[in-house]
């Protein structure tokens, strides 16, 4: 179990709970690399929270602070239920899963879904925030399915704004529960930042930050003239190095960008602790394939890296061997 959640103002910078992707090592890893940003769990729901193995599904390690449960569910008591557990094992916010749109998330009746039921999500988000002390946060969609008109997400953001809720991240594309993939839905549906923008406009009161399609650092700026924060997607976990370089633009300008070695090298401690507790190295190195995305090596260090990692007993001297393969590749370029 955790330590005292620590409060945390609103995320200029966050990274999006990715369901296979952002796994408490995962975590670890983007800490390294922008200390200042918020992290998010996978998506767990509420029954699994309640009932199943903890350690497993929620454990996270105190270097991962500020960091949010993303939880699922429609069942406002169980939801309760599983943020006083949240508070309990010192995660420092809550926020409910208005977006997802897989078949399994629509046939539990929670997730993208809920986007037509703003009552039910009022209710659970009230819940919830009488269970802890806390945030309790909503991340959604601008809409679902023929929802086309911003009143509707404007009804959806009031409904549950009315019970105290005051922090949205929102994606800015809809979700089609028919016809597209989860994959298809991160992709197809077109992204429409400016409505985003519109309900931060128009509801200037609450923190809004705003997901979707956000690869570029100039793209970051833009949005953080009309919204009060961004949350990074699958170009924080493909290209990790950008989560860095967003660190250093919006926190650190005054300081030089750490070379992708060096942040690489800081992992060695928790790498060695996770390996003395059984933990396969294949399932840390996993999340750092993408830290030379682009560059001269990179290619030739995912290949290293994911073959050395195979072996059960494979230990930290495979990333060593990984990143001197690397930075010789890339001083010979």
């Amino acid at each position: 179990m955790n330590h005292t959640a620590q409060s945390h103002p609103p995320a200029r910078l966050s990274v999006a709970p990715m369901m296979e992707w952002t796994d408490r090592h995962c975590r670890a890893f983007h800490r390294l690399l922008a200390p200042n940003a918020l992290l998010y769990t996978e998506m767990v729901h509420a029954e699994a929270v309640i009932h199943g193995d903890r350690e497993r599904l929620i454990g996270f390690s105190d270097v991962e602070h500020p960091v949010a449960l993303q939880l699922g569910g429609s069942e406002p008591a169980k939801l309760a239920k599983a943020t006083r557990i949240a508070a309990d094992w010192g995660y420092d916010e809550v926020n409910l899963n208005v977006g997802c749109p897989s078949d399994r998330v629509q046939s539990g009746r929670f997730g993208a879904c809920l986007m037509f039921e703003p009552d039910t999500v009022a209710a659970c988000i009230a819940a919830m925030r009488d269970a802890t002390n806390i945030p309790v946060t909503v991340k959604c969609r601008l809409g679902v399915d023929d929802q086309e008109d911003y009143d509707d997400l404007l009804n959806f953001i009031d409904t549950v704004a009315a019970t105290g809720c005051d922090t949205f991240a929102v994606h800015a594309r809809k979700a089609w529960l028919k016809g597209l993939s989860p994959k298809e839905n991160r992709e197809v549906p077109p992204l429409r930042y400016e409505l985003v923008y519109r309900l931060k406009q128009e509801r200037p009161d609450l923190t809004i930050a705003i997901n979707g399609g956000i690869t570029e650092a100039d793209a970051v700026d833009e949005h953080l003239r009309h919204v009060d924060g961004v949350m990074i997607g699958r170009a924080a976990y493909h290209e990790p190095y950008f989560l860095h370089e967003l660190q250093h633009r919006l926190f650190d300008p005054d300081t030089p960008l750490t070379p992708r070695g060096e942040l690489l090298c800081r992992l060695q401690p928790y790498v060695e602790e996770q390996l003395s507790r059984g933990v396969k190295l294949k399932h840390i190195s996993r999340h750092l394939l993408g830290l030379f995305h682009a560059q001269p090596g990179g290619r030739n260090f995912r290949r290293l890296l994911t073959e050395g990692a195979v072996d059960d007993n494979a230990g930290w001297a495979v990333v060593e061997r990984a990143l001197a393969a690397t930075e010789r590749q890339r001083e010979a370029a």
